[in-house]
């Protein structure tokens, strides 16, 4: 059973492939909501339509909905579109005249020739090269970026930022500020009819928004959303920046059109898997550089040459030389494989371990992405995954495990 929304009574598989089990998750959900956990501005929207809210990265959030189920939202997200609430992310931005200098020390992207009205994604890295979060970014104007990266590492970031702000701006004649959105929701409209569904909601023609576009618009005639076209299921969608006390109203009126369903957490998780997309914390952390996490595209061809962000050294030599390890697509049989799972060659030699893993309700098969030594990174491979002290078969493969489908414009 669930109380104002919240399970107690069962386990469920979270996003990050561990079980909450109910008898203690229940109590520790309720201690939490009572001291300092947060709430989105569409936590009482869940709880009225049947959101099974469980603690997520410091927020309540559903990870399903009653009714559906995470198979059922999926597929649906495949098929039709899927309504995320994603307001837990940090969303914040950089403005004056420094801030595209100060961006460009902190990250990999070339922020200087990304156009205006456009976002690309880069990470966050150390003096290692390792990768400190990964994050969107959307640039407004040459004085204006808008930011959105992991609630899970807000404080670090927020911390770091700061901290290399006040530095940059004591030793700098071209300032940086910054802007975090304490007031601003986050809504996700993911698949392929999602365009055909926000096209009805507002005057900007869809078609000519390219994947990756931002841009200020005016949905359901409530003004200052910001739109991004983009998100983490591999299909066409958008994320959408409303006004907190909007947030409800505009999803409320989402609902209304008879493509749109609700989803959580976990079809979030399983949708970006099949997409070979990374989870923070999962799949890539600060001991995990971008190239060996199939990121070195996020390398502006500009920041390879001037080799100025943190961790340069370690990155430019990598792309080189090419990393030891390198993450991986598999496919298994029997029981499917989770996060730490190690991965062994075929002559019984440990080559690796599972970051992610689950069954693929769009393949109806076991899918697992890990990081292997790069020697036996080659696609078609087979390897051996340890599951319940037995070995089971894979094969290294190619992702995305799904095809993309997002709105590129030629």
């Amino acid at each position: 059973m669930a109380t104002n929304g919240i399970i107690k009574s069962r386990d469920i598989l979270s996003p990050l492939g561990y079980y909450v089990r109910a008898s203690v998750a229940g109590r520790r959900l309720n201690q939490c909501m009572a001291s300092d956990i947060n709430k989105t501005p569409l936590y009482d929207f869940h709880v009225q339509y049947g959101g099974k809210i469980v603690p997520f990265a410091g927020w309540a959030l559903p990870v399903q909905y009653t009714g559906a189920g995470l198979m059922q939202e999926h597929l649906h997200t495949r098929n039709q579109c899927s309504l995320f609430d994603v307001s837990h992310m940090l969303q914040f931005t950089l403005s004056n005249v420094g801030c595209v200098k100060f961006l460009e020390s902190l990250i990999v992207a070339d922020v200087a020739n990304l156009q205006h009205g456009r976002g690309t994604l880069s990470v966050f890295t150390n003096e290692n090269g390792g990768i400190i979060d990964d994050l969107i970014v959307s640039k407004v104007s040459d004085q204006s970026i808008n930011v959105v990266s992991n609630a899970a590492c807000s404080q670090k970031v927020l911390q770091h930022v700061k901290t290399k702000m006040e530095q940059f701006n004591a030793s700098s004649d071209h300032k940086v500020d910054i802007n975090v959105a304490t007031d601003r929701g986050l809504l996700a409209l993911q698949g392929p009819k999602s365009a055909t569904v926000l096209q009805r909601l507002v005057n900007s023609e869809l078609n000519s928004f390219p994947f990756m576009g931002y841009s200020m618009m005016k949905v359901a005639d409530i003004d200052g959303c910001f739109i991004a076209r983009g998100g983490y299921t591999g299909e066409d969608g958008f994320e959408i920046s409303i006004p907190s006390e909007y947030c409800a109203n505009i999803a409320q009126e989402l609902l209304k059109h008879p493509e749109v369903k609700l989803a959580g957490l976990g079809a979030r998780d399983s949708l970006r898997l099949e997409a070979g997309l990374c989870l923070y914390g999962n799949d890539i952390d600060e001991a995990t550089t971008p190239v060996e996490a199939g990121l070195a595209w996020t390398i502006g061809k500009t920041r390879r040459t001037t080799a100025n962000f943190p961790g340069s050294k370690a990155i430019i030599k990598q792309l080189n030389e090419g990393p030891l390890r390198k993450r991986i697509g598999l496919i298994s049989t029997g029981p499917p494989a989770r996060g730490g799972t190690k991965i062994f060659s075929s002559n019984d030699e440990e080559i690796g371990i599972i970051t992610s893993g689950s069954p693929s309700p769009s393949l109806k098969k076991n899918i697992a992405m890990g990081y292997i030594t790069t020697t036996f990174s080659k696609v078609g491979t087979e390897v051996q995954l340890e599951v319940r002290k037995k070995k089971i078969n894979a094969l290294v493969t190619k992702m995305p495990f799904i095809p993309s489908r997002y709105h590129h414009i030629k």
